[in-house]
């Protein structure tokens, strides 16, 4: 056929493009513009990816794009060449590929408008109210202080980090103290200086500094406390002079508020963009970073798509954290598409972490990483010093050694703070007959429930189940309950009860889950007001706790024993993350690991040598058994309501491999999943390793579309995960 085919990216699990004809009024649609399209029974929104000049359909078989929805692309040439180079190398259905890219107020078809959002500002009245007069109303004084620093308004990103601060904020509306106006989805805050760098800090700086206007990637291993975030910044300012953009990617939106009041001292208009935003607010956000007006932009893991037209650096922050790995749908890793994303656009990139992952540190030992130490921590703080506690011979009822209590009391008497870490959250994970031996468990997972005493509910943390708790013994009638186990919810009690006359914030999903907790404890933290701080990995990454002089482990075992690959990387990152959080101020600090296997030599490499002594020993273990990064690997997952039918699809998708023909790639399994029942679903998965990448997506490539026919009339969900990061 030779008239203009549209190539369509619809929303799909089919791994192909649709083809349309352009609506008979408009034949010229340029590609990166939304369309609506007929599909099927339905109306969908899509985007042209491409346009051809002929279609494997006839053309009675073609229909027509019923309206275009832009004027000019919202996806420019970069990005779309960015999306084709996801979908191949992740193999992943191209309309999911390219709804990723676009805000939820695009994919819905809303027409695009000049992005302007509501701010807020002091009236001339609340200008003349004082505070500190507001002591019975903290949240609405800590308001006003902070809209005070924003002469020309502050919108909802400026002020994310005062706690409940929507609710203060009407009170002030109603007092006419504040008043909203209308503005530009960004602004500009007044510039201050930066902070003297040190002379490992000035390197790492002239060292990116000169790779600037070509593609290169850094490595910027920093020991925790070290500047790392002080380095971006005058990386930064030179990338800001030159006229360019800045891309800043973090793991997560708790650590987004801290970041962003230290780039905004740069002076530059600055765009937020994570999944926590308004529709609207993102929207705009995302607006200002397309069309340039957003200098630098900071957000999660799908702000990695956003077009900016003059990208000039991409910084990773955290870039070893398993949370820039998008886990269901679209499993893409921000990280690496980012690199990818810098190479493409021919700009460098900084991959920022204090326990850089092994995969980063095998790229720098093969060059194609810039690896640059930060060895000292910033400002003279010195690092903390860590030691293992003996928990043996203590009942495993006790969760705190005599130890650690008598140090904890040691810091706080001396005007420190203390940190708790304990990744558990709930009060506890068994709840036990101990008549019978009934143990509460999830009816539609394989898994235990864990008990919330505030809510009186146990609770499946893997697919959100609940139910009462019971008074007695569903099976035998006994009221001997007894529980097992401890979560930060029981840790606090405890507290509570040895250490009443201090003050305790507890930080976990369970007292975060309302709008703009975790900012206002995060606030309060690093404020001093709580004494003795309690937390799970929210705790752990990232933050300054200036006071913090005294981190403790709790249970430090469980990375012990698992049988993940990954497992002591995990352990070793996340231990010295949260031991990070120690003596970062002038006080130096000291961090307490409780183990009921100290004798483990896990601990002492890592005490003697330090992050790196373990990375050593794990890239050479990986690379003697051919684990990753030593070998690349791809993880097929099948689930259905039936035990049976997950393993009989990989077993048909494993006979597919072996008539394609997989030289050079292995296949392991299929095997049950190690948590074969969840949500109500049987789950199995099939492993596919090879140590070239080519012989993976070349097996990848044809059997990706022919698993499409296989899984026809089976009620059988299947997923294709490449590079994956979660195998148990």
């Amino acid at each position: 056929m030779d008239s203009c085919i549209l190539r369509v990216a619809i929303p799909s699990p089919l791994r192909r493009f649709f083809d349309y004809l352009p609506p008979a009024a408009q034949p010229d649609v340029a590609v990166g513009c939304r369309v609506w399209v007929p599909f099927g029974r339905t109306r969908q929104v899509g985007v042209v990816a491409a346009v051809a000049d002929r279609s494997e359909l006839p053309p009675e078989r073609l229909r027509r794009v019923e309206a275009v929805i832009d004027p000019t692309p919202v996806l420019p040439p970069s990005v779309t060449a960015l999306l084709y180079w996801a979908a191949g190398y992740y193999h992943h259905p191209p309309g999911e590929v390219w709804q990723a890219a676009l805000p939820v107020a695009l994919r819905r078809g809303e027409v695009l408008r000049p992005p302007r959002i509501t701010r807020w500002q002091l009236s001339e009245a609340g200008r003349a109210v004082d505070p500190a007069t507001l002591a019975r109303a903290p949240r609405q004084a800590a308001l006003l202080a902070r809209l005070a620093a924003f002469p020309d308004g502050a919108g909802s990103d400026e002020l994310a980090g005062e706690g409940d601060w929507r609710g203060a904020l009407r009170t002030l509306c109603d007092k006419g103290w504040v008043v909203p106006i209308e503005g530009a989805a960004v602004v500009a805050t007044a510039a201050q200086p930066g902070h003297p760098l040190n002379p490992e800090q000035q390197r790492a700086v002239d060292a990116i500094g000169a790779g600037l206007g070509g593609f290169a990637a850094f490595l910027l291993e920093g020991i925790t406390g070290s500047g790392k975030t002080e380095v971006y910044l005058h990386v930064v300012e030179r990338v800001l002079a030159a006229g360019h953009q800045v891309l800043v990617l973090v793991p997560e939106i708790g650590l987004t508020p801290q970041l962003v009041a230290r780039f905004r001292r740069l002076g530059a208009p600055l765009a937020l963009l994570h999944s926590d935003l308004a529709s609207g607010e993102r929207l705009a956000a995302w607006q200002a970073a397309a069309d340039g007006s957003a200098r630098i932009v900071i957000g999660t893991r799908s702000a990695v798509f956003t077009p900016l037209p003059r990208l000039g650096l991409v910084i990773i922050d955290e870039e070893h954290d398993a949370s820039l790995k998008q886990q269901e749908g679209f499993r893409y890793s921000a990280r690496d598409v980012a690199v990818w994303r810098a190479r493409q656009c021919a700009v460098p990139v900084v991959l920022g972490s204090a326990t850089p992952s092994l995969e980063s540190l095998a790229n720098a030992e093969a060059g194609r990483y810039h690896l640059l130490h930060l060895p000292q921590r910033a400002g003279g703080a010195s690092s903390p010093t860590l030691r293992v506690v003996d928990m043996r011979g203590l009942s495993v009822r006790e969760p705190l050694a005599p130890a650690l209590e008598t140090t904890m009391r040691e810091h706080l008497q001396a005007g420190g703070q203390v940190l708790l870490f304990l990744n558990r959250r709930g009060f506890a994970p068994v709840q036990m007959c101990g008549g019978c031996g009934w143990v509460g468990e999830c009816r539609r997972c394989d898994a235990r429930l864990t008990l919330h005493r505030r809510e009186h509910r146990l609770r499946c943390h893997h697919c959100g189940a609940e139910q009462r708790v019971p008074e007695q013994c569903p099976t035998c009638g006994s009221s001997e309950l007894v529980l097992l186990g401890h979560g930060t919810e029981r840790i606090e009690a405890l507290l509570q009860e040895r250490f009443a006359d201090h003050v305790i914030l507890r930080i976990d999903r369970d007292s975060t889950r309302r709008r703009g907790a975790l900012e206002g404890l995060l606030a309060q933290a690093q404020a001093g007001h709580g004494e003795i701080l309690l937390g799970t990995q929210m705790v752990a990454k990232g933050h300054h706790f200036p006071g913090v002089t005294l981190v403790a482990v709790l249970d430090a075992d469980q990375g012990l024993f698992s049988a993940d690959f990954r497992a002591p990387e995990r352990l070793a990152q996340l231990i010295v993350q949260v031991a990070g959080r120690a003596g970062r101020a002038e006080r130096p600090g000291e961090v307490v690991i409780q183990s009921r296997q100290p004798a483990h030599p896990f601990w002492s490499r890592l005490l003697e040598g330090g992050y790196r002594r373990v990375a050593a020993d794990e890239l050479a273990e990986r690379r003697a058994a051919c684990w990753p990064p030593a070998s690349l690997l791809a993880l097929l997952r099948a689930e259905a309501t039936g035990q049976a039918a997950p393993l009989a699809f990989l077993e048909q998708a494993a006979r597919l491999a072996r008539q394609i023909g997989h030289d050079g790639v292995d296949l392991m399994g299929p095997l049950p999943a190690p948590m074969e029942r969840r949500a109500g679903r049987y789950r199995a998965q099939l492993l596919l390793q090879a140590t070239r990448r080519s012989d993976l997506h070349r097996l990848l490539a044809a059997l990706a579309p022919a698993l499409e026919g296989l899984a026809e009339g089976r009620r059988v969900r299947w997923s294709l995960d490449v590079d994956p990061l979660e195998l148990f």
